[in-house]
């Protein structure tokens, strides 16, 4: 999850500061978020798609201030290839 455009991010805003004093001067923006893994059993994918939209709308994601996304991975596929 992420900040929406236009909702200020001073997080992001030190994060790109700091980056551009370490050197890195065609650092633009950084905007700072939230990485949730989330173990659960669904029918199929589907199904599981409508359980992830649900918990970021009654949970997970404030609407006025974060955008949600996601991307679901098959619990037999190797950690190491979803690390990022």
């Amino acid at each position: 999850m992420g900040l929406r455009q236009g909702i200020a991010d001073p997080e992001g805003q030190t994060v790109a500061s700091a980056l551009r004093s370490l050197g890195y001067d065609t650092v633009s923006e950084v905007r700072s978020g939230k990485l949730l893994r989330i173990g659960f059993e669904a029918a199929d994918r589907v199904a599981a798609e409508v359980v992830v939209a649900e918990m970021c709308r009654r949970l997970l994601a404030n609407p006025v201030m974060e955008v949600a996304s996601w991307d679901l991975v098959d619990a037999d596929a190797p950690l190491a290839a979803h690390a990022g």
